[in-house]
């Protein structure tokens, strides 16, 4: 990369950062649009803070997510080829072959049929909840709700064990956030273990699930190779469930933050899909879209990013750009402009839109409905975040019932 070493770039990931990730992008988008700043691991990269730039930036076919773009060594979570040949790494005809290996499974129409099965995976769960609030006063929502709930969905339509899921889930956790760089390969191992074996069962002993659909189009028709067979189980197993878990647990948060709009929501139900829209654009666990590189020169707002360079489109700052959004630190479920690009923009618009939208709406739903004396059980400033620069979302997140409610 040109311009300054990395050594020497800004980095504005560190503490300051995890206490209050939207007041630095405040700064930085009211300093400049575009910034060359340091990623924690010291990797350089150009950050784009403003709605009208992540926008454009997000559509422009110059910026591509295919690593081989990339002039300046980055290595992102070194993946094996099984686990890395996935829609977040390709680009036009390829990208478009696989998506449409399995964007029938994932059409608002079929989203609609599965509306029952996730109504009931949420009222199973609300049930387990509300004993646990009765039995020991408090719960933990992650664990006890927003975690299980998209792992059930989305194990179940690739038919994993409910006992596997769990575990599933915390080798994902422990690769997005890792807390030791030996926890991180043991966890990327697992991971890639799982689902090779996950895939040779199936082809075993197929069914009528997504997964076994995949392998067809693999053995039958040679549709895709194994590596992106496998990979294309790994988003969608890895996404479909992290994003949807962090867009629950951070929607409960700003809505206890905010009880007078709460209250609303309890007594107009009917507001809540377009509140969810304004959840997605407050609140939305991922901070940045994932990585781009340019292929070519490209200048935004003025700004020149070099061929190969990595760029981030920081959706967090662009979703709370007054430029675009009045008074955009406020969350307001009577918001008219709530756009957002939560669930991607342009080529990668997120395949499991219509699944995280139904799973946070009905998710929320029964909270309203069934836990009307929820509160925190601990002080909002005691919650304890995972924060990278890539996301944000409560580790755990204790809630209780209102004593008269208990």
């Amino acid at each position: 990369m040109s311009h300054e070493t990395a050594s020497t770039l800004p980095q504005p990931f560190g503490p300051g950062f995890e206490a209050d990730p939207y007041a630095v992008y405040a700064r930085l988008r009211d300093t400049k649009p575009v910034h060359q700043v340091a990623l924690p691991d010291g990797s350089p990269v150009w950050l784009v803070t403003r709605e009208a730039d992540v926008r454009s930036g997000l559509a422009d076919p110059r910026f591509s997510v295919d690593k081989q773009h990339s002039t300046t060594g980055f290595k992102g979570f070194s993946l094996p080829p099984a686990l890395d040949a996935n829609l977040l790494n390709l680009d036009g005809g390829d990208h478009l072959r696989l998506r449409r290996l399995v964007a029938q499974g994932f059409t608002p129409r079929h989203i609609d049929a599965m509306r029952g099965d996730i109504q009931s995976a949420v009222d199973d769960l609300m049930d387990r909840l509300l004993g646990r609030l009765k039995t020991d006063g408090h719960a933990d929502l992650v664990a006890e709700f927003a975690g299980p709930l998209p792992l059930k969905i989305i194990g179940d339509l690739f038919v994993i064990p409910d006992g596997d899921q769990e575990e599933f889930s915390g080798w994902i956790s422990e690769m997005l956030a890792p807390t030791s760089k030996e926890k991180l390969i043991r966890s990327v191992s697992s991971i890639h273990q799982y689902l090779t074996g996950l895939v040779a069962s199936r082809r075993a002993h197929p069914g009528e699930d997504i997964l076994s659909g995949l392998i067809a189009a693999r053995d039958e028709e040679d549709r895709l190779s194994e590596d992106e067979l496998v990979s294309l189980a790994f988003l969608i197993l890895g996404a479909g469930s992290e994003n949807v878990q962090h867009q629950i647990s951070n929607a409960v948060v700003t809505l206890l933050d905010h009880p007078d709009q709460m209250a609303e929501l309890r007594e107009k139900p009917e507001l809540l899909p377009s509140a969810v829209e304004e959840l997605f654009r407050y609140a939305h666990p991922n901070l940045s879209a994932i990585r781009r590189f340019s292929t070519e020169p490209v200048e935004l707002s003025g700004v020149g990013i070099p061929p190969g360079d990595t760029v981030l489109f920081s959706l967090a700052s662009a979703h709370r750009d007054p430029a675009r959004y009045p008074q955009p630190d406020r969350f307001d479920i009577h918001r008219i402009d709530k756009a957002h690009m939560a669930l991607g923009h342009g080529l990668h618009y997120c395949l499991g839109a219509a699944l995280a939208r139904t799973q946070v709406t009905v998710a929320l739903d029964a909270l309203l409905r069934r836990l009307p004396g929820m509160r925190l059980a601990c002080a909002g400033a005691d919650i304890r975040w995972s924060t990278t620069f890539r996301f944000r979302a409560p580790r755990d997140l204790p809630v209780a019932l209102s004593p008269r409610l208990a």
